[in-house]
């Protein structure tokens, strides 16, 4: 079932390596590859806005004593005492619009502080949900000349109108209306005013025209020099308009078939015959929806760039799902940049790079950006065409070998997937590409011999500079301490006869194992914001970009041993942000989970899947426990089989204040709508909630209307 409170998106049920090292965002920025790494130290988010509403609630004692009240009857800090560098370093984590509208009332220098350039100069308003319409024209008429670079991303809920008060920033530089509800006639008239605009984001809907663009929205385009562009429909959209684009984003988000249920075509429209112009182009980037139509409609994009590669192209992605066949226009693109173009960053489909002989002819410049996902690439291959034999590779800061089941083993001719890694390979790597901060080695086997100080933890270890790690959970299976230790019980509670078995009250007990690899391993990476332990064979019921598949393949042998202990050993991750855990067996109370809850308490997206035996959600207790710390917890993703969300798990789950976004997928689950209720009424800041359980329509139908109408 789903129930939905607000708008979830598309991207509200992530799938398999969605989080670390997916396609990035800002492909070519200086967080380039993989999910991007914040400040670890930085304030932001929930906690961010409770030192904000802190700071409010300062700010008006301080008022209060500039009124004529004396220090000694206050019982507040005067704040208006601090210098101006620290006062508009705390006025930094207040949002622009409650700066502007509220604070800079309450006194005279907060009205010339609030007001400064360097609170000014930016204003974000995605995901601000508190802002409407009116909100945005009060802003834009006391600050719009002051304001560079807006983004407005995501604000579904306001309407068109409130895109025609952006003409009041006349020295807007960059511009982010993805998600907006904008037409051609009113981003003509948007644009016709930004005559400084270097970089803008849109999206293109069915019904956007290109002719009803004026001559001086043209010419504003034709100085943008960034483009994202996010497609619905067959369109080349703006880009025919933008000569001089040196960095160009798209997103192919077009469906095969029309709500009415007839096919679409990816033939481009009458009128859409514009060539584009890429001979400043520094950087394509493409992510694809999967359908063929996007596939369709990319090829046209491509064509332009196969008669004429630009000479300054340095970085060149496209991500695409399932398989994308190699054309005879797209095999020209290709030679053509071997010959004449040096790149930094490289990301091709998988079908454009087996069994060619691409790699060992492109050149590249200073890399840092690999992603050769799902590739048949061996280890020789990757040490001797893409690491130049070994030699420094200083530069290179993402690295994407995700499916790539042959990229550690020398050769892949006789090889199976479940053989030995070559832990030379692997060492090489770490030796020439010493500064990665992005690592995906997921949906692979990678098993580690049994010779002591080769295992793939103890070489990771050296990568001090990681912010996010992506492995196996067969990967971190320490083969040699578990030949020492005694077999297992197994943990499935033995049947007895007509006797039922009491089990008392869960106990948590997670010492450090001697010598575990896996413990030394988190322990080396104290900056690590992002992590992904996932099962090699592990399938989500629910992907975004794969085939569902509902009987996925059993655990890795070697998976079998790693437990609670190893899901205890995370908890030294102090700065750790976004944690995914899928297919791990040997899960027995998921203890584990508590440590993580009591000391990463920066943790704010959670991803548990198929943890324990799968007919029954041994870690319940300990989940609910968990949730009781994370304050910070802003997306929690479960997808596990008969998933009991009841009162005590709801109970526990509004324990965190600051959840958005929660998905539940669970064959055979249930769910209690009064507690689903209850737990929407204490956490305010949810704006997606969808649970794909087993209840009856008649049930999801009357919760949804219930969570609808507060």
């Amino acid at each position: 079932m789903e129930a939905r409170g607000g708008r979830g998106g598309r991207g509200g049920v992530a799938s398999r390596g969605s989080r670390v090292m997916a396609a990035p965002e800002e492909p070519c920025g200086s967080r380039a590859g993989g999910e991007p790494g914040r400040e670890a130290a930085g304030l932001s988010g929930a906690r961010g806005r409770r030192r904000a509403r802190g700071a409010a609630a300062m700010f008006r004692c301080g008022e209060e004593i500039v009124s004529g009240e004396s220090e000694e009857e206050s019982s507040g800090v005067n704040l208006m005492e601090f210098s101006d560098e620290i006062l508009l370093h705390i006025l930094s984590y207040v949002p622009c619009t409650d700066l502007v509208l509220n604070v800079r009332r309450t006194c005279r220098k907060l009205a010339t502080l609030c007001l400064d350039k360097s609170l000014t100069h930016t204003v974000l308003l995605q995901k601000d949900y508190k802002v409407n319409k009116d909100k945005v024209k009060q802003l834009m008429r006391d600050i719009g000349k002051e304001i560079y670079q807006l983004n407005m991303a995501g604000c579904y809920w306001l309407p068109s109108s409130s895109i025609d008060h952006i003409t009041r920033c006349k020295n807007l530089v960059k511009l982010n209306l993805s998600g907006c509800h904008l037409t051609s006639l009113h981003l003509s008239k948007t644009l016709s005013m930004l005559q400084h605009l270097r970089s803008l984001a849109i999206d293109v809907n069915p019904g956007f025209d290109a002719g009803q663009l004026s001559s001086e929205c043209k010419a504003t385009l034709s100085r943008v020099l960034e483009l994202k562009q996010t497609l619905y429909t067959p369109s080349y959209g703006v880009v025919p308009c933008c000569t001089s684009l040196e960095k160009l984003l798209l997103y192919f988000e077009i469906l095969d078939r029309s709500r009415e249920g007839f096919m679409l075509s990816g033939q481009l429209m009458v009128g859409e015959s514009n060539v584009p112009h890429y001979q400043n182009l520094r950087v394509f980037y493409a992510r694809l929806a999967p359908g063929y139509v996007n596939q369709e409609v990319v090829r046209l994009y491509l064509a332009v760039l196969s008669d004429r590669t630009p000479e300054n192209l340095h970085a060149f992605l496209i991500s695409a799902p399932g398989s994308f066949a190699e054309t005879g226009a797209t095999k020209n693109l290709l030679d053509s940049m071997a010959r004449n173009v040096r790149l930094d960053a490289l990301q091709l489909p998988k079908a454009w790079i087996n069994g060619s002989g691409l790699l060992q002819h492109l050149k590249f410049n200073n890399p840092f950006y690999f992603s050769f996902s799902r590739c048949t690439l061996s280890g020789g291959q990757l040490i001797q065409r893409v690491m130049n034999g070994g030699k420094d590779l200083k530069s290179l800061t993402s690295l994407n070998l995700s499916g790539c089941i042959h990229c550690l083993a020398p050769e892949s001719l006789f090889r199976k997937a479940e053989d030995d890694i070559d832990s030379s390979i692997l060492e090489s790597l770490v030796v020439s590409c010493c500064n990665l901060r992005h690592l995906n080695l997921s949906a692979a086997h990678h098993h580690s011999s049994k010779n002591i100080g080769n295992h793939l933890c103890q070489l990771l270890a050296r990568l001090k500079h990681l912010l996010s790690l992506a492995l196996p959970v067969c990967s971190i299976s320490d083969v040699a301490a578990n030949m020492e230790k005694p077999p297992m019980q197994s943990n499935v509670t033995p049947q007895t006869l007509g006797k039922k078995v009491w089990i008392g009250i869960q106990t948590y007990s997670n010492q450090k194992p001697q010598s575990s690899v896996f413990w030394a391993l988190m322990g080396s990476l104290p900056f690590l914001e992002n992590l992904e332990i996932i099962g090699s064979s592990f399938s989500s019921a629910m992907p975004r970009n794969e085939p569902a598949i509902r009987n996925s393949l059993p655990p890795c042998v070697r998976a079998q041993s790693v437990g609670d202990s190893e899901v205890a050993a995370i908890g030294q991750l102090t700065y750790l942000q976004s944690l995914t855990l899928a297919q791990l067996p040997n899960i027995l109370t998921g203890s584990g989970l508590v440590s993580i809850g009591l000391q990463c308490q920066h943790l704010r997206t959670l991803s548990l899947a198929n943890l324990g035996m799968m007919g029954n959600v041994v870690y319940m207790s300990a989940l609910m426990d968990m949730l009781k710390h994370c304050k910070c917890l802003r997306d929690l993703r479960l997808e596990q089989p008969y998933f009991s969300a009841g009162a005590q798990f709801f109970q526990a789950l509004s324990h965190c204040s600051s959840l958005q976004r929660l998905c539940i997928v669970s064959r055979s689950g249930t769910l209690q709508s009064d507690a689903v209720m209850s737990f929407m009424a204490n956490c305010l800041e949810v704006i997606m909630c969808h649970m794909f359980m087993g209840e009856s329509l008649t049930v999801c139908k009357n919760l949804q209307q219930s969570i609808v109408r507060r």
